[in-house]
């Protein structure tokens, strides 16, 4: 186990060490490479916030307003029929939506119910087997300026839905 965490400890430093010597020998001037990409990097920031926000915002909106409860209320007989535990639906909506918002949800699952429970199980799982595809979509579709997405949306959102089922299916294979 010590070599494995010496490994990741040095690993980034040679690495950056590396490219930097590389670029050296092949005559690339690195450090103003490295500020240029850097102006870059800014400058796309810049660039996406209009997205993030836009996407925040409908999710704040979708949550307060009620809608997510009424969905959730509305579509409870067929969760309970198939089996699914209705406290990981709002985290299998939320996960196509905001990274950090699946991750504080799963993290309350954990708390309340345990990592060693179905329901924690199945939270860690779904985290793990599913993309945040609405915020992929908004924000790096949106940096280089795509704004067709209709088929890029309707892939994105059967994957999520292929690793929910899968997520249940495995994990009640394994574990209930």
């Amino acid at each position: 186990m010590s070599l494995i965490n010496s490994f990741s400890i040095w690993f980034v430093p040679f690495l950056i060490g590396f490219i930097l010597l590389y670029g050296t020998i092949k005559k690339v001037p690195t450090y103003e490479a490295f500020v240029e990409g850097g102006k870059e990097g800014f400058s796309m920031a810049i660039s996406i916030i209009p997205f993030l926000v836009g996407m925040l915002v409908s999710i704040s909106v979708f949550r307060a307003s009620g809608a997510l409860d009424l969905m959730l209320n509305f579509c409870k007989p067929l969760f309970d029929r198939l089996h699914i535990p209705g406290e990981v639906v709002p985290l299998a909506l939320m996960r196509t939506i905001s990274g950090s918002g699946a991750l504080g949800m799963t993290s309350d699952l954990i708390a309340t119910y345990g990592p060693d429970s179905f329901i924690g199980r199945l939270a860690s799982t779904i985290q793990g087997s599913t993309d945040t595809t609405f915020y992929v979509l908004t924000v790096y579709f949106g940096a280089v300026g795509i704004r067709k997405m209709g088929y890029a949306v309707k892939v994105g959102l059967l994957a999520d839905l292929i690793g929910f089922i899968s997520s249940c299916i495995v994990v009640s294979l394994l574990f209930s």
